[in-house]
């Protein structure tokens, strides 16, 4: 898994196996293309989107029907593969993964840090780990990462376009959990998010402004834009300037995760710090502990060896699971409807 994520999060779900000798992937499970914008395309013409707040309100994305497939190969659960949009130019791929006999599991969301891709999610050991308790998985990537990044020069990336990045990526998390409500064969009454880096910092914005998030779980999210930006080892050198500019840093503010956490609206929130991850500055990790609201749970690991101890065999998931299974169930008539945005 070392060769996928470039982040500390390579030895989450390593589970005391090494993937680099993992059977190819079938054809079921290759990522699904991403087609080159085209200017011809008018089924988005509609859409106009809001970077300025983490929130849908002031936005209007159109979600076209998805197309897919499914892997039903697998002894324990399925794998699908689906290509959803609701823009122009930036189809997503998304992962469901259900376990087998279990009737409108509850659902975890993954979203991993820029620049992590979506290989972790065609991974059998991912698959069989994040499914084997009853729960159902649900993977993508942030946006201008992997496939979603196209048809932009290179000097524009994830942080030189960062208000972009956290916005967009913010709406997709309330765009998936509209889609998944709208399946009907999950719980989505039983919502729970693990996410990591810049994806929990997006993850912070989603559950400030959408309460079907219920249960959290953040693990070293960015945050504290003025110092992250002036101090952290993951900013270019060369570019660094650039990003500690007014400017840049008042479209930032925007979705700064120090002023969102405290308005998080899921029901159970915890926030884990690696200590020894120096992406974020030490300061930084200060001012965004700081800021979560009355009732969160802390973890720290103060070594890479805590951090091993917990995070390998799938360990981690037990706090989101249990808090999850203390959720009601979905009422046998499912009438969710999607709640107004902030």
């Amino acid at each position: 898994m070392s060769k996928f994520l470039p982040s500390i999060l390579i030895r989450m779900f390593v589970l005391a196996v090494s993937l680099s000798s993992l059977a190819p992937i079938s054809a079921a499970q290759e990522r699904a293309s991403a087609p080159i914008a085209n200017p011809a395309d008018t089924r988005f013409e509609s859409v106009t989107e809001d970077w300025t707040t983490p929130g849908l309100s002031t936005s209007r994305l159109k979600a076209i029907r998805p197309v897919g497939f499914l892997d039903d190969t697998h002894p324990g659960y399925t794998a699908e593969l689906l290509q959803v949009q609701w823009r122009w130019g930036d189809p997503l791929d998304l992962y469901v993964m259900k376990p087998k006999g279990v009737k409108k599991p509850p659902v975890i969301l993954y979203l991993f840090s820029y620049p992590s891709e979506t290989d972790i999610f065609n991974d059998p050991v991912f698959e069989n780990a994040v499914t084997k308790d009853g729960f159902a998985a649900v993977g993508f990537v942030t946006a201008l990462t992997g496939h979603r990044y196209h048809d932009r020069p290179m000097r524009e990336w994830f942080i030189s376009e960062l208000q972009e990045g956290l916005a967009t990526s913010a709406h997709d998390v309330q765009m998936v959990l509209t889609y998944l409500s709208a399946r009907g064969d999950l719980d989505t009454n039983r919502v729970g998010m693990f996410a990591q880096g810049s994806g929990a910092s997006i993850a912070i914005l989603a559950s400030a402004v959408d309460p079907r998030i219920k249960v959290l779980d953040a693990l070293d999210p960015w945050g504290d834009w003025p110092t992250w930006m002036a101090t952290s080892p993951f900013v270019p050198e060369d570019e660094r300037a650039n990003y500690v500019k007014p400017e840049f840093l008042k479209k930032a503010a925007a979705l700064e995760p120090v002023e969102w956490l405290p308005k998080i609206q899921a029901k159970k929130f915890r926030f884990q710090d690696a200590v020894f991850e120096i992406k974020t500055p030490k300061a930084a990790k200060e001012k965004l502990r700081s800021a979560a609201p009355p009732g969160t749970t802390f973890v720290f690991y103060k070594t890479e060896q805590d951090f091993n101890a917990v995070f390998q065999n799938s360990v981690n998931l037990e706090w989101m699971e249990h808090e999850l299974r203390m959720l009601p169930e979905a009422p046998a008539a499912n009438t969710a409807t999607v709640p107004q945005q902030q």
